[in-house]
Formats: structure tokens, C-alpha cells, sequence
């Protein structure tokens, strides 16, 4: 951008800090698969294989003296550790079987956006067989299925595994950031916008593409703009009328409703293009698939802004670098599914633990639509990320973590713009 400013009658120009950019969603991509009726039970495979490899080699410094063990080779009251999965058993979890059950109306849900009970317990599963934990060590409120964890204990008489500690992959390794030139550049994350629901004020989102273009305030503003370097617009852009997604023929005013809110989002996000890099992520309302990894919206969509070559479409989760700065970030449905399965006093806990965890989706597929991979498992975190964000959340909140090597990752929960008018900088 080149934003421009009135000097004793004659327009200054003000130039745009620029950064250098990395895309790497490549993992996230999916490429040529195709279902062919694969369960998902690979998925499990792949994550407890790569995380008991990185488990593993941390046993020796947590507890030098213990053997590990499998579920299977348990001895009553020997002391051993083992590496194995999650499993939550929840009363109150929904099954596609209660539609069928005539209980279904003797559990009733204590809140309906959250389906913990004091019943809940934790079973932890390996390639050969599972057993039940015990003991105060694991609070089943923040633990969810599909965690991969080593857990030091010992067998009861009643067959289960009282824990006595717990060992987590924790952060992973960071990348360094070169201690070049240090000046101020800024990101800018914005979330749910829902053009085309009653909650959209274009004029509010007027005011936010004039602000970080530079045509707005004084010439401290235009500074601040100038420091811009990216914008990344993190889900739900459009709301559609689920009433016209029904797979019927739809009539010519019914096909313009559909069409009217990406025509509105193309014209603001030309805007946008034509001033600064920009990359849009899929969220679960916008015209792309519903499982994770959600793959690009097709540029078709925006006739207008995919003309310029700043204009990324990009997948959810996703992955890039500004000059030596990892982001990693998602459109909210990953910490929405731990909000429903687990407990936290700030969304933003999810954060850290999935991170701790070192997995953006744990609950997938069990709880989260995910694609049936095979022979990856896209989730993982191989990388300690700068910044880790997450969109379409009721407030904004942030955090500092740091890790035991030196990590530390800035964490960013982003409030739903059509309600707060709230971007993040």
C-alpha cells in the first residue's frame, strides 16, 4: 500500500512495511485421497506411534527406575509406566443410538452446550488392550478423548490402573528467531464476520478496511497502518439461510439470496487486496467442506479479489511464516469441540493444552469431523509455533507460554467481529 497523506497542500506518501511470507498449509492439503471406505482407526494408530516416540525417549529423566510397560503385561501392585490413548467414558455424551433408545429422556443434560457429569471417568487404550485409571492424579474435566499421554501407576485387585503421575509431550522445539533488524510490524486477525446475517453492519466493517488501509485518521494512524503487514480473516465470512441448502431447486430470487453475500464479502475483500497481503480460512459456515482440514474456498468465489496477487485462500487449521514468525491457528471448531467435552475457566486454556498435547484436534475424529487419513496424521505439532490463534470466539483473550527450552508462543482467542467489532493487531 502506499497510503497517502495532505503536507502543506501537496499528498505525502506513506509506505507499507512489508514482511516476508511463508505459506506452509501443504500439510493440511488433501491431495488425490480418496475415501474408499477407510475407518478410522488409523488415525489412532498414527498418533500413539509418533507420540510414544516422542514419550519414550523422555521416561528415562521422569522416572529412570520404572519398566515400561503395555496395558496387556499389568502385574497387580508392580509399578510401571505406561503410553497409551484416551478414551472419556461420558454418560451425558450424545450417541446417534439414544435416537433409538427409550431412555433417551432419563438422562436429561445438565447444560446443553456442555456434556460433563460427575460419573465421567478416563480409560486408557494401547494396540493391546485398555484399562481403567484411578486415583486423583487425572481430573476427568480436563482431559478429553484422543490424548496421547504416559501414566506412572501400579494395577489394583479391582483390575484398574491407580495413577500416581502423569507425563505429558509438552512443548515442542522452537524454531529461533534471528536477531536481525528488529522493527514493529503487525498482523491483523479478524474473525466472523457473517456478511449477510442480521448481525452484519457493513458501515462497522467500512470503518475497519479504511482503518488498515490507511484513509482514516491522523498521520500517527497512517503510521500504525503503514506497519500492517498481513491481514488474515480466520472463518465464518458469510452466513448463508440454511433454509436455501436444502438440495432443492431453488428459484431465481432464492439463487441471489444464496449468491448476495459472497458478492458483498468480494467487494470488501477487493478492497482489502488491493492494499495489503491477505489470507482467508474457511470456518464451519462458509460454502466450503465441513471436516477438518478444511480445504481452500474456491477463488471462483471472489471474482474481484483473486485478481490480485496478495489475496490467499487458504486451508483451517493454518500455517504460515512472516519473516522468522511461526503462526499456526484455527476457526474456533477445534476449542468449541473441548468446550462441549471438557471444562476450563478461559477459552484460552484450550489453547495451551491442545499445545501441551501437541495436538490442534485431539477430539477429531471422535467428537470433530475429520477426513479418514491413512498414512499422515496432519494434526500432530512438529513445531512450537510464535503465535497460535483461534477465531469466532465470544471474547478476546491472550496469554503468554513458555516452555522449558526457551519456547514461547503468544496465545490469541479472536471475539466474532459481527458482534464485537473487535479485530485483533
Amino acid at each position: 500500500m502506499e497510503d497517502s497523506e495532505m503536507v502543506d497542500g501537496e499528498r505525502k506518501l506513506i509506505e507499507r512495511k512489508k514482511a516476508l511470507y511463508r505459506f506452509l498449509d501443504e500439510r493440511f492439503v488433501i491431495r488425490g485421497e480418496r475415501y474408499k471406505g477407510q475407518q478410522y482407526s488409523q488415525i489412532y494408530f498414527t498418533r500413539l506411534h509418533h507420540m510414544r516416540n516422542l514419550l519414550r525417549p523422555l521416561v528415562p529423566d521422569w522416572k529412570p527406575h520404572l519398566p515400561v510397560q503395555t496395558v496387556l503385561g499389568l502385574e497387580e501392585g508392580k509399578e510401571c509406566i505406561v503410553i497409551g490413548t484416551i478414551y472419556k467414558h461420558m454418560k451425558l455424551k450424545p450417541s446417534i443410538l439414544d435416537e433409538y433408545s427409550k431412555e433417551r429422556s432419563a438422562v436429561p443434560l445438565v447444560k446443553p452446550h456442555n456434556f460433563m457429569h460427575p460419573d465421567d471417568h478416563l480409560i486408557l487404550e494401547d494396540e493391546s488392550g485398555r484399562v481403567k485409571l484411578a486415583g486423583n492424579c487425572l481430573v476427568p474435566s480436563t482431559f478429553v478423548t484422543g490424548v496421547v499421554l504416559a501414566v506412572h501407576g501400579k494395577e489394583t485387585s479391582d483390575g484398574d490402573f491407580l495413577v500416581l503421575d502423569v507425563l505429558e509431550a509438552g512443548l515442542p522445539l522452537q524454531k529461533a528467531i534471528s536477531l536481525g533488524l528488529r522493527e514493529d510490524k503487525y498482523v491483523v486477525f479478524i474473525s466472523g464476520l457473517s456478511v449477510g446475517s442480521s448481525l452484519f453492519n457493513p458501515l462497522q466493517f467500512q470503518l475497519f478496511v479504511d482503518h488498515i488501509t490507511g484513509h482514516l485518521g491522523d498521520e500517527n494512524e497512517q503510521n500504525i497502518a503503514s506497519q500492517i503487514v498481513h491481514l488474515v480473516i480466520v472463518g465464518n465470512s458469510v452466513e448463508i439461510s440454511q433454509g436455501l441448502l436444502g438440495g432443492q431447486t431453488l428459484t431465481s430470487k432464492d439463487q441471489s439470496l444464496l449468491s448476495e453475500p459472497i458478492k458483498e464479502l468480494d467487494i470488501l475483500l477487493t478492497q482489502l487486496a488491493a492494499a495489503l497481503p491477505l489470507d482467508i480460512m474457511p470456518g464451519p459456515n462458509d460454502p466450503a467442506n465441513f471436516s477438518l482440514p478444511q480445504q481452500p474456498l474456491n477463488r471462483c468465489l471472489f471474482p474481484g479479489a483473486s485478481v490480485y496477487n496478495t489475496f490467499m485462500s487458504c486451508t483451517n487449521p493454518h500455517q504460515f511464516e512472516l519473516d522468522d514468525i511461526q503462526f499456526i491457528g484455527t476457526s474456533g471448531q477445534n476449542i468449541h469441540d473441548l468446550d462441549k467435552y471438557s471444562e476450563a475457566t478461559e477459552k484460552v486454556e484450550f489453547l495451551e493444552r491442545t499445545l501441551r498435547w501437541r495436538h490442534l484436534a485431539p477430539t477429531a475424529p471422535n467428537t470433530l469431523g475429520c477426513y479418514p487419513f491413512t498414512d499422515k496424521e496432519p494434526f500432530l505439532l512438529e513445531s512450537c509455533p510464535h503465535v497460535y490463534f483461534t477465531g469466532n470466539q465470544d471474547r478476546f483473550e491472550t496469554r503468554v507460554i513458555e516452555g522449558p527450552q526457551k519456547q514461547f508462543t503468544r496465545l490469541i482467542c479472536i471475539p466474532r467481529f459481527c458482534e464485537t467489532g473487535t479485530a485483533v493487531m
